[in-house]
């Protein structure tokens, strides 16, 4: 196969090979990852004790007006980050 390895090494190359195709195709199965097998239930369905997003705004009590010295304060803690 190739010349610049022994047979010995070429005979361990094609066992991990092997190896690594098995345990690939054996994880697959025990996951179960038939995409066709059968329908997912939507998350309302599913997680019924999990509330809907309420949109972009929010719950006023989860909101905070920040004044115009915590935002400029804010402002210059953001110039400080460094973007490598």
């Amino acid at each position: 196969m190739f010349p610049s390895i022994s047979p010995a090494q070429e005979i361990g190359l094609a066992v991990l090979l092997v190896v690594a195709i098995v345990s690939f195709t054996g994880l697959r199965h025990l996951r179960g990852d038939d995409r066709f097998r059968r329908a997912q239930p939507a998350v309302s369905e599913a997680l019924p004790m999990i509330p809907g997003q309420r949109g972009a705004a929010g719950h006023p009590m989860e909101t905070v007006e920040l004044t115009e010295a915590e935002k400029q304060a804010f402002a210059g803690l953001v110039r400080t980050i460094p973007l490598s």
